[in-house]
């Protein structure tokens, strides 16, 4: 009784909260395990084939949806919380969004992209087959702390599922560390060839997780991604499972993942890394890939993941929550040869952390190419990301707190394209922004 009581009471806040205009992604579901703890388990008994989990600093969100689009488009029914609401209570609402009001459910596949932090809790009320894990970069310092905290924390929600199969990114030491874990069965992706100019960008994870010291590659794509070993210990880039080659950057993007060609038009040389972790984790569910490419055709990015938004010029929206993702987003914006202007907004609301000195870790000057028309800066921190700037040598043509402001007068100048940079709690403001404004996204 108190299972139905508590799906009733999540399904009335879920219509209550969409009547608001709020997106009810994870207040049902808190309110509903109040009433009863244990409905998250119940996802155990619903799925047929497969609970699927993601997690990372970057890319889960991208990641976890194009698996389920993936998997629909193969004609399964798969639950998924696309709307990135990562935690027990995010998990729990998807759950009892999907159950009728008699609490009934049957899903083929769970796809759950779950927060790092929260793991340990998650999976004590869920086991999942596969685990993906993209990435580990520093992000948000005053809720996570260093790299290493948020590693140990993984491990340890690791060491909760027996005979997991964990699909992990072999360019990343610090997501290759987890195969060494005695219950797992290890599957590695990667990119093996060089792609990038070997720039001398911030690599946050540089030192081996193994024995401390500094890891030597052979090249590296960005942050502590690449062809890495360590002369000390001996660990390395291990044998690439999913192996990327053939890598073509223009649009659309072409690549060959273990010899198949893709031809996928999406942006930012990351969103390969998010492709290949899905093409991996289906492989390793025994699921076909032959149609890798077509599976996908009907995949739309969540908010913010380079959504173009139409006006008199495209406007592109990116969320880039922390020194990787912002690294990323600016190589992105600079392979784009067009004129453009570029708007950036800072936060430091909950959600973002509170701390900003990770703009520091930002290679900001990257971003003065010689297609750069003006540059924007607004948010809640202007200022900091404007002195940032300062400290880096480049102009700031204008400092706003009026989001609505910066966007009109980037539509007025003479450039091709406006990039618009922003982070987490900035991203759905803005997006109500370019909606009201006229934009068709």
């Amino acid at each position: 009784m108190r299972k139905l009581l508590a799906i009733w009471i999540g399904k009335l806040l879920t219509i209550a909260g969409k009547m608001l205009g709020k997106k009810s992604s994870s207040s049902p579901g808190e309110y509903a395990l109040r009433i009863c703890p244990g409905l998250v388990r119940e996802l155990n008994k619903c799925v047929s084939k497969g609970i699927i989990v993601t997690c990372g600093t970057n890319g889960k969100t991208t990641t976890n949806n194009l698996m389920a689009t993936a998997l629909e488009a193969k004609g399964y029914k798969v639950i998924c919380n696309r709307l990135g609401a990562n935690m027990l209570n995010g998990v729990a609402t998807t759950l009892l969004q999907e159950m009728n009001i008699f609490g009934y459910l049957r899903a083929d596949y769970a796809c759950l992209e779950i927060d790092e932090a929260y793991t340990p809790i998650v999976f004590e009320h869920i086991k999942p087959d596969v685990m993906v894990i993209t990435n580990l970069f520093r992000d948000q310092l005053d809720r996570y702390g260093e790299i290493d905290i948020t590693s140990d924390i993984i491990r340890k929600a690791i060491r909760k599922v027996p005979d997991l199969k964990l699909v992990l990114n072999g360019d990343d030491p610090l997501c290759v560390q987890f195969g060494r874990e005695k219950n797992v069965t290890e599957y590695y992706y990667g990119i093996s060839e060089k792609v990038l100019p070997q720039l001398d960008d911030t690599k946050e994870g540089r030192f081996c997780p193994v024995c401390g010291e500094e890891q030597t590659y052979n090249y590296y794509h960005y942050s502590q991604l690449g062809d890495f070993y360590c002369s000390s210990c001996g660990f390395r880039r291990p044998k690439i499972d999913f192996e990327v080659t053939d890598v073509s950057l223009g649009t659309p993007m072409k690549f060959s993942v273990n010899r198949q060609k893709m031809e996928i038009n999406y942006k930012g040389f990351y969103n390969i890394y998010n492709l290949i972790a899905v093409y991996g984790a289906l492989n390793v569910l025994g699921e076909g890939t032959g149609d890798f490419a077509a599976l996908l055709t009907g995949y739309k990015p969540q908010i913010g993941r380079m959504e173009e938004y139409t006006f008199n010029k495209p406007v592109i929206l990116s969320l880039s929550k922390n020194p990787a993702g912002f690294n990323q987003a600016i190589a992105t914006v600079n392979t784009d040869k067009r004129k453009k202007d570029v708007i950036i907004a800072i936060n430091d609301k909950a959600n973002d952390g509170r701390d900003v000195s990770w703009l520091w870790d930002v290679d900001f000057d990257k971003i003065a190419d010689e297609n750069l028309n003006t540059l924007t800066t607004t948010g809640i921190r202007v200022y900091d990301i404007s002195l940032r700037f300062k400290y880096a040598d480049i102009k700031v043509d204008s400092m706003t707190h009026d989001m609505s402001e910066a966007v009109l007068a980037a539509l007025e100048t003479d450039s091709e394209v406006v990039y618009v940079l922003v982070n987490y709690t900035a991203l759905y403001p803005t997006e109500a922004v370019l909606k009201k404004l006229g934009g068709k996204a």
